[in-house]
């Protein structure tokens, strides 16, 4: 059975969603352990989402809910966050609305930004984490590959999403209004993930072309040669941070990234750039700075933009605190999201609802499968049996075609059962067929061999 355990800016608080996405490296790991019956668990963390996609073995009648409490009460030991807090805010989904809401969720249908192209990428990943980890199933493989493939289907049919709106682009659109003109701007981007190359795409797309990055985890260089611009290093970052007019956060670390110790010391560097360095590092930071800024001491604008695209949160709240500093964050961006563009929207959710359908009916006809194999091999194995006796008594069929005859005829009459079987299991009524198959011919699906 499967289960979907589902936070999102719709349900929950952004303080939560951080504090989940925070944890969500660790927490299919310790769902899966937290018991026998939670065959797998692929989790889904972004900014705006925190989801747990389950595989349960469960027997037949048999409750979940006990299952799936110890999965939320697993989810919040990693969280730092209550039982009960979860369970009053997730919503649950099982059996085939679980396709239905992973589908929605990887086209960009229940992201802060309708149709934005992001998500898609994000869902991959987390199948890939998935199995790393150890943590996926083959029913689990099964949805999330036609998740990506669904997606692909919304974007190529529909125009959700076709005028690249994003998070990103969002919030650049919120940014523009204190950016009087981002050509003569200069700008920060501190990550270097795939927001970190959405937001380069997007700054160019307004015409910056002042652009560098500084990356934490000391991989600034390599994204700044693969996109042609300049790398910051970590003894040049201070000085870089506030010397930008904006800056741009993006990264996956989980501490603060840029706060107001930062912004204050880079801004007393600057205010005694005149003076001549002291030591090596202090001459390094002032090169670099003048390498981007060549007037010593240049004034930048009074204002400056900190947009804080990160989860968790990569910017303090005290950078507010600097005289001049304003900033943009998640929570801040969600509330502006635009309305949907309904026409685009209709069409992107009847397709989506259509492959819903479609994973639930193979799904229930892959559930048939044993029940079919052992029709299948009772049939057979009653046709072998009567060749071989007609054999031993001496009865030949030099040329076989007996045997052929008899062969065919079997499959005619296995013909209407395997037509009838699809049937049921597209109706929802699998049982009624296995129940039939167990009174008529005697099998059941663990007589397959």
């Amino acid at each position: 059975m499967l289960i979907c355990l589902s936070a999102s800016h719709k349900n929950a608080g952004f303080d939560m969603l951080e504090r989940l996405s925070a944890s969500a490296d660790a927490a299919a790991g310790r769902i899966v352990d937290g018991h026998a019956a939670l065959q797998g668990a692929v989790v889904v963390a972004t900014c705006n989402r925190f989801e747990a996609y389950l595989d349960l073995a469960t027997p037949e009648g048999e409750s979940p809910v006990p299952i799936v409490h110890e999965a939320i009460r697993a989810v919040g030991d990693v969280a730092g966050l209550e039982p009960e807090e979860l369970r009053s805010t997730f919503d649950f989904a099982h059996g085939n609305a679980v396709a239905g809401h992973l589908f929605s969720v990887a086209s960009g249908l229940e992201s802060v930004v309708v149709g934005e192209g992001e998500i898609a990428g994000q869902v991959r990943r987390s199948l890939e984490r998935a199995r790393d980890e150890g943590t996926t199933t083959p029913e689990l493989e099964r949805l999330f590959q036609r998740a990506s493939q669904t997606s692909r289907t919304v974007k190529n049919r529909t125009g959700v999403g076709s005028a690249g709106r994003s998070l990103v682009r969002l919030a650049l659109e919120l940014a523009s209004s204190r950016v009087a003109d981002w050509g003569k701007a200069r700008v920060l981007l501190v990550g270097t993930g795939q927001y970190a190359g959405a937001s380069l795409a997007a700054l160019r797309d307004r015409g910056a072309n002042d652009v560098r990055v500084y990356s934490p985890s000391g991989r600034a260089a390599r994204f700044a040669r693969s996109h042609g611009i300049e790398a910051v290093s970590h003894a040049g970052y201070a000085v870089a941070a506030a010397a930008a007019d904006v800056i741009i956060t993006c990264t996956t670390a989980d501490h603060h990234v840029v706060d107001r110790v930062l912004l204050a010391g880079g801004k007393a560097t600057l205010a005694s750039s005149h003076a001549a360095p002291t030591d090596a590092e202090a001459s390094a930071v002032l090169a670099e700075f003048r390498a981007w800024c060549p007037v010593p001491g240049a004034a930048r604008s009074a204002r400056q933009l900190v947009v804080d695209l990160g989860m968790p949160r990569n910017v303090a709240t005290d950078v507010v605190e600097v005289e001049g500093v304003e900033l943009l964050d998640l929570e801040t961006i969600r509330r502006h999201a635009p309305l949907e563009e309904l026409g685009a929207t209709e069409a992107a959710r009847e397709l989506v609802n259509s492959a819903a359908r479609n994973f639930g009916a193979v799904g229930e006809e892959l559930d048939l499968a044993p029940s079919v194999v052992a029709l299948r091999s009772h049939v057979a194995g009653i046709l072998d049996a009567e060749i071989e006796r007609a054999r031993g008594r001496g009865q030949g069929d030099p040329d076989g075609r007996v045997e052929q005859a008899l062969r065919h005829m079997a499959g005619v009459l296995l013909h209407t059962p395997m037509v009838r079987s699809r049937e049921f299991a597209r109706s929802g009524e699998q049982r009624a067929w296995i129940e039939a198959l167990d009174a008529l011919f005697g099998v059941r699906a663990d007589d397959a061999r």
